[in-house]
């Protein structure tokens, strides 16, 4: 059987469960080393069943990429829980129609619906060339599924399907599901409960931390799963700390709340266990002042925030970083205009009042004007702005008189989030950052445009000459691009849309149908973002590329870094706060708890030591303090 002396403890206790059957979960706080015992199950279940498939499923393509890294086998897939699904259920075409048309037509389903919520005919995907699918995007007309529907499908059809149970369980005898806290609910019950009908039910593991579910959509945890009888979860605690310091393991002790304490790692590799085999003390600090600027906070701890792989700066939000990076007009204008809130109010407002009305050649202005004429001043409140959405139009008037005179069918289709703009971000330069991107097409073009100036400031000349559209084919050519790129590159106080026509000219990059496309139905936020200072561009590129300390405090999730600097602010997100943390706030307990969860994850990135800045704390937010870190580590800045 399994080679004993080559597992951990934990991993021999899950192995025993495997052999008589049963389902497990190994729960390990941060830097336990549950991605380690994965592996060393999933390598003892390959010697011992070599026969056996195993199904290892994750959240993101980041954590799949880990698993492959480390362990790699025929038996083995790992996928994400998305392509999990899929996989399983694309080729009963049949039962998928069925299925979608039964969910569409189920009131108590929101979640999926045809346009204006329409009812389905049983015949609706009849014709469809391709059958189902699974992309990006949701067109549930033309058969097309996304993320959310793909979830949801799956669960029903396992749900009604016996056959499909006995199929999976019959090709995946084992399914191992890592970071289990931030997989759907409607998954868990896909692979403890339905999986469960089949005759040969398969063994399911699962392997994370309750403590670090921080994501709404995940289920948290799996205490209702818990239990000894037949299909329930068997629960092992990994309990000894790898990556934390003494002091960080006191403190995160101190903010669990589930019963497992963690304690420094009896093995003398362990990367916090010194020379001497000795558990490393660590460094923390609680700081606070009068003044919200951090730059005394960073002098007070004297580390290089330059070096983004080993000092890293968290944020709750983005919006709180940019400011701090250097791009805070870009980030309203894709995160925070509350002239596009208004026209969705507007284009709300007819809709939920069925209101028949011509919008084509109109403008925004006739729209509105048509709609409030001859209204009622209580109905009229309903039309016109909030008292936030007036406060924002008084500080932008020429946007808003932009806005009035556009077409209403334009403006009201224009969508925009703020993963247009920051989503694929690197945690540090050395980042392979992720596959895919929900980035727009002007962003993508500036960032061609920028990766194109770097290259050729770093000298990488070959590449530079491969990137740009630009052919050389002689000297008088060449002196040419050397002066079209010296004059974008000392860009001094040229604005983004300066800096697209003048790359375009010179052939740094063309001007291409997508970015054409873009600017003719995104009107409004081309002609915002394309008044800025490209400057503010380069500080968004220097930060999505990993040049800067700053990150969010739910990015770092399952990472770790020398130095953490974690800004208690809870940057207006309802969802999230500080003070409730210190003082307990009984009263908000779902608040209280998602607080509770995010400062765990970032208090233990820490390897060495750890600072945590507070912008004007209660007394009894610094009498927490004093207990959690210690009073001899916390400081009021405006003492010194």
């Amino acid at each position: 059987m399994a080679s004993q002396e080559l597992m951990s403890y934990e991993a021999l206790e899950v192995f025993d469960l495997i052999k008589k059957g049963k389902n497990f979960l190994l729960s390990g706080g941060a830097g336990s080393g549950k991605t380690y015992s994965l592996v060393e199950i999933v390598n003892a279940v390959i010697r011992n069943y070599p026969l056996s498939k195993i199904a290892c499923i994750t959240f993101t393509n980041a954590a799949v990429n880990e698993i492959i890294e480390r362990v790699g086998h025929p038996n083995l897939q790992v996928s994400t829980i998305h392509e999990f699904l899929w996989g399983n259920i694309k080729n009963f075409q049949k039962e998928l129609k069925i299925t979608l048309i039964e969910l569409i037509n189920d009131e108590s389903c929101s979640a999926i619906k045809l346009p204006e919520n329409k009812k389905a005919e049983n015949d609706l995907f009849d014709n469809l060339d391709d059958g189902i699918q699974y992309k990006e995007f949701l067109r549930i007309n033309e058969g097309i599924i996304s993320h959310d529907e793909l979830i949801v499908v799956a669960h029903k059809m396992y749900e009604k399907y016996d056959k499909l149970c006995e199929i999976t369980t019959n090709c995946f005898p084992y399914i191992f599901v890592d970071e289990y806290q931030d997989t759907d609910k409607n998954v868990v019950e896909i692979l403890l409960k339905h999986l469960a009908k089949a005759v040969r039910p398969n063994v399911v593991g699962f392997f994370g931390d309750a403590m670090q579910s921080i994501y709404d959509d995940g289920i948290g945890n799996l205490d209702d799963f818990k239990g000894n009888g037949d299909g329930q979860v068997h629960e092992v605690k990994k309990e000894q700390n790898r990556r934390n310091p003494k002091l960080i393991i006191d403190l995160a002790n101190n903010l669990r709340n589930d019963g497992l304490i963690q304690r420094p790692s009896d093995d003398n590799a362990a990367p916090n266990i010194d020379e001497m085999g000795n558990v490393k003390e660590g460094k923390i600090l609680f700081l606070y002042s009068t003044n919200a600027n951090v730059d005394k906070v960073k002098s007070f701890v004297g580390w290089d925030f330059t070096d983004s792989k080993q000092t890293k700066e968290l944020n709750l939000t983005h919006n709180l970083i940019a400011g701090k990076a250097g791009f805070e007009d870009l980030m309203r204008i894709y995160d925070g205009d509350k002239i596009l809130d208004y026209v969705k109010r507007v284009k709300g407002y007819i809709k939920n009042n069925a209101i028949i009305i011509t919008t084509e050649d109109k403008t925004f202005k006739e729209v509105v004007d048509n709609l409030l004429d001859g209204k009622q001043k209580s109905e009229q409140v309903k039309i016109l702005p909030t008292a936030a959405m007036k406060i924002y139009i008084e500080e932008h008037p020429d946007n808003y008189q932009r806005v009035q005179q556009m077409p209403y069918d334009e403006i009201s289709s224009i969508y925009v989030n703020k993963d247009q703009l920051i989503d694929d971000k690197k945690n540090d330069t050395e980042d392979e950052g992720k596959a895919g991107s929900n980035a727009d097409d002007l962003r993508k073009h500036l960032f061609k445009i920028q990766n194109n100036l770097r290259l050729y400031q770093e000298k990488r000349f070959n590449e530079f000459l491969i990137a740009v559209d630009f052919k050389v084919s002689s000297i008088q050519t060449k002196i040419q691009l050397k002066t079209s790129i010296d004059a974008l590159v000392n860009v001094e106080n040229k604005t983004i849309g300066q800096v697209i026509i003048e790359a375009d000219a010179s052939g740094i990059v063309k001007i291409d149908d997508r970015l054409s496309k873009f600017k003719n139905k995104k009107r409004y936020i081309y002609d915002q973002v394309a008044e800025l200072p490209f400057t503010q561009f380069q500080k968004l590129y220097e930060y999505l590329e990993g040049f800067t300390p700053f990150s969010t405090q739910h990015k770092t999730k399952g990472l770790e870094f020398s130095n953490v600097l974690v800004i208690l602010d809870n940057g207006n997100w309802n969802n999230y706060n500080f003070e409730y943390l210190f003082t307990e706030r009984k009263d908000k307990e779902s608040v209280l708890q998602r607080t509770r969860k995010i400062f765990y994850v970032c208090c233990t990135r820490a390897k060495e030591n750890l600072a945590v800045f507070y912008y004007q704390p209660l007394p009894a937010v610094i009498e927490k303090a004093k207990n959690w870190f210690g009073e001899e580590n916390v400081v009021d800045l405006d003492q010194l």
